[in-house]
């Protein structure tokens, strides 16, 4: 038998078979792009799979690798979608998904950009170093803009359980954030190196290196700050009495029974004061209340100041009680206010970094004639407050950053650079239910417990409250929306790490390592042009 074999004729219309195989071909970057997005989203709490942020962004990297500028825009933008809209479920919570979608997709735009940036800069020897400098460069454009920014999500906040953590001692969330991207994108180039040598025999000496150093820098840079990172006390220890009242149901609805949550409050308090004239625990130094524990004006309501007197001078020791106070001047402020159980109210700290829709509305007007539920739920928006809150506390100086405040480097920062040997951070996440809404902010108490080298507490209306060692780890936490108590002695410290010292510096830095890497690859495009190469190279 005689068997001719006829040439493929590709001039001839592609049967399905092809056809379905290039379809494939065109989706499947994309479909990449967006499970990578998915996955990285994984990597954060509640779940401790701190590690698949690396296979996450290999797998980034491989959709980007060796496009155009135009593909990375619309790849990152697919993976920004799969990583924010699960991450950000919580905010449509209880104003439905509007929000929540428009605040996805919003956010994806800044992972669009990076896509876009990062897809030709592979095409440069050492791509992993100006790549995770181009991530951390787009991290702090989205912690600044718009509307104040919105830094939730910051890779970094998904690493308090991993082998990074270390690094933010050493230069705050930019440099940890850094170091996993920078791992993670060497991870792709060492798979890619292998694949090349499997197939071709061959192992180019600077791809190799390329592919180590990425790998191994960050992970021997995390051993070798693993020093900075102590829970000892350096200047005593503090008994702190961290209370959680509950409030009355879930929702925006607790709002409506401001006086509940206040009693309730003030009923933990008193219970807390009957376990220590028992004996059942230590005498507190100073108690930490939540933020909105008194949403009714204690200097315009004589009633509210009554009962915060009381628990106070039960509890014989001083308080910091989250209000919400109308000042002279007509501004309304979410305020810590320290109550002396003597005194009374001695001090205040006014929140400074105040969330954009929830305690104030930009665009107003704009809003008003799009929905305006906006404006009936945000009837008048907070004031801002212009100076970093620093309690003294019984002797002990207390920093405080209020909820929101927990995702803001500079605000935490500057409360240990104020003195603070210790930081709370009063929040309110009865707002949200039962998401995962709370369980990323503690991860980021967690993270600048690191960064700072400082006990932090984290008091709660609904819960999870908690006390967390200058190491990172969780000495005590409550449950969610049951009241509860929690005692502890917390070492008290006051040297300050190398993110401490250095502030923005190290993040300046890799915003310039960004800008040079993507200069570079711009001044190629363009001698590749003039030199009769390909526009669609650029």
């Amino acid at each position: 038998m005689t068997v001719t074999l006829t040439p493929l004729d590709d001039s001839a219309p592609p049967g399905p078979a092809r056809r379905g195989e290039r379809l494939v071909r065109r989706l499947a970057p994309a479909v990449v792009s967006a499970l990578a997005g998915l996955l990285l989203y994984l990597s954060f709490p509640p779940r401790t799979l701190w590690w698949l942020a690396l296979p996450a962004l290999a797998a980034f990297a491989w959709v980007l690798h060796g496009r155009t500028w135009k593909a990375g825009l619309g790849l990152g933008y697919l993976f920004g979608l799969g990583f924010f809209l699960p991450l950000l479920v919580w905010t449509g919570v209880e104003v439905g998904s509007g929000p929540w979608l428009a605040l996805a997709a919003a956010e994806a735009v800044f992972l669009a950009l990076v896509g876009a940036a990062v897809a030709p800069v592979t095409r440069l020897p050492g791509w992993p170093l100006w790549a995770a400098a181009l991530w951390t460069a787009g991290e702090a454009a989205r912690a600044r803009a718009p509307f104040g920014g919105f830094p939730w999500g910051k890779i970094a906040f998904g690493q308090a359980d991993g082998v990074f953590l270390p690094l933010a001692a050493l230069g705050g969330t930019p440099v940890l954030g850094f170091a996993v991207a920078l791992c993670g994108f060497g991870l792709y180039a060492a798979v890619r190196a292998v694949l090349a040598y499997r197939r071709d025999g061959l192992l180019p000496r600077a791809t190799a290196l390329t592919a180590g150093l990425a790998v191994l820098l960050p992970v021997g840079a995390a051993l070798a700050a693993r020093p900075l990172v102590s829970d000892r006390a350096e200047n005593g220890t503090a008994t702190v009495a961290v209370i959680q009242g509950n409030v009355p149901r879930a929702g925006l609805g607790f709002n409506e029974q401001r006086r509940a949550v206040l009693d309730y409050h003030v009923k933990e308090t008193k219970r807390l004061a009957q376990r220590i004239r028992a004996g059942k625990v230590k005498q507190p130094d100073f108690v930490l209340w939540p933020e909105n524990s008194s949403d009714i004006d204690p200097f315009r309501n004589p009633d509210a100041s009554e009962v915060i007197d009381e628990a106070a001078k039960a509890v014989g020791a001083p308080i910091s009680v989250g209000g919400v106070v109308q000042k002279a001047d007509g501004g309304l402020y979410n305020e810590q206010i320290l109550w002396d159980p003597a005194q009374g109210p001695t001090a205040t700290y006014d929140k400074r970094q105040i969330q954009p829709f929830g305690e104030y509305l930009p665009m107003r007007s704009l809003l008003a004639r799009i929905n305006d539920s906006w404006t009936t739920m945000v009837a008048q928006d907070f004031s801002r407050g212009d100076r970093p809150g620093v309690f003294t506390m019984d002797g002990t100086k207390v920093g405080i950053a209020t909820c929101y405040e927990a995702a803001f480097d500079w605000d935490v920062r500057d409360t240990v650079t104020h003195g603070a040997e210790m930081i709370s951070v009063p929040s309110n996440n009865a707002t949200f239910d039962r998401s995962e809404m709370t369980y990323q902010q503690l991860a980021m108490s967690r993270v600048r417990a690191v960064e700072h080298s400082r006990s932090v507490t984290v008091p709660v209306t609904s819960g999870v409250s908690a006390v967390i060692r200058p190491d990172g780890r969780i000495v005590q936490r409550t449950g969610m929306f049951t009241p509860a108590t929690l005692v502890d002695e917390v070492p008290l410290r006051t040297s300050r790490t190398p993110a401490t010292r250095m502030g923005t510096l190290p993040e300046a830095l890799l915003v310039l390592v960004a800008a040079a890497g993507l200069g570079w690859t711009i001044a190629a495009a363009v001698r590749r042009r003039r030199d009769g190469g390909h526009p669609q190279d650029a």
